[in-house]
C-alpha cells in the first residue's frame, strides 16, 4: 500500500462520509461482462426430488457488457446492457444519469475505477462539444486506487446480480436485459442499506450508508 493508494483511498472514503445532499448526489459506476450461453438441448424441467437439469454441452453466443450505476445514499441503482464495451456506452450512460435520473442536481460525484473510458474525453467522443462541456460541468470524478476496486460500491451490485439472476445460462442480450431489469426493480424497492468494511494495518473503516 503506497502513498498513491492511500491518497485515493482517503478521497473515496471522504465521499462516503458526506452528509447526503439531494443537489449533490454520489453515484458509484462500474463495468462488467457476462457470457451469453445458448442451450444445445432443451433442459429437463424440475420434478419432485430433482432440480432442473441442463446438458453439459452449450453454445457461446457472445458477451453482454454491463454498466452499473449505484447511488449508495439513496440505495438506488441502474444497470445498462450493451453488445459493445466502448467509450460511447459509458458516455451515454452518464448523459442519462445527468439528464434523466438527476435533472435537478447541481453536481454529481462519480466514484469509479480506472478504465480508459471513464474520463471526460469520452463525452467529447460521443457528443458535440457544447453538450459534452455542459455534462462535464455537472460532474466530479473520484477514482478508486489501483488494485482497490473493492472500494467501489457499484462492484457489490455485480456480486448480487451474479447470485440472483446471472448464475444461469442466458442465451441472448434480450434475456440478460430482462433478468437484470427484474432484479434491479426488486432491489430498488427493497432499499436495504449498503455496508462497506475496509481494513488495513493502520486503520479500520466500517461505514453504513444511511437511507434517504
Amino acid at each position: 500500500m503506497d502513498a498513491a493508494f492511500v491518497c485515493r483511498m482517503e478521497a473515496v472514503l471522504e465521499v462516503y462520509r458526506r452528509v447526503p445532499e439531494p443537489s449533490h448526489p454520489v453515484v458509484c459506476v462500474d463495468e462488467a461482462s457476462v457470457q451469453r450461453v445458448k442451450e444445445v438441448r432443451a433442459p429437463i424441467p424440475a420434478q419432485p426430488g430433482h432440480s432442473e437439469r441442463y446438458d453439459v454441452e452449450y453454445e457461446r453466443n457472445g458477451v453482454a457488457h454491463l454498466l452499473a450505476f449505484h447511488a449508495p445514499f439513496e440505495n438506488w441503482r441502474r444497470v445498462d446492457v450493451a453488445d459493445n464495451h466502448v467509450a460511447k456506452q459509458w458516455a451515454e450512460g452518464i448523459r442519462r444519469l445527468i439528464q434523466d435520473d438527476y435533472p435537478q442536481a447541481q453536481r454529481i460525484t462519480l466514484v469509479m475505477d480506472n478504465p480508459n473510458t471513464h474520463v471526460g474525453a469520452s463525452l467529447y467522443k460521443a457528443f458535440q462539444p457544447a453538450l459534452a462541456r455542459a455534462l462535464l460541468d455537472k460532474l466530479e470524478f473520484v477514482y478508486t486506487p489501483k488494485h482497490g476496486s473493492r472500494l467501489n460500491i457499484a462492484q457489490c451490485e455485480f456480486s448480487v446480480l451474479t447470485r440472483q439472476c446471472l448464475d444461469r445460462r442466458l442465451p441472448d442480450i434480450a434475456t440478460v436485459i430482462s433478468e437484470i431489469a427484474a432484479c434491479t426493480i426488486t432491489r430498488n424497492q427493497s432499499k436495504k442499506p449498503v455496508r462497506l468494511a475496509f481494513d488495513h494495518r493502520q486503520r479500520t473503516y466500517q461505514l453504513e450508508m444511511p437511507l434517504s
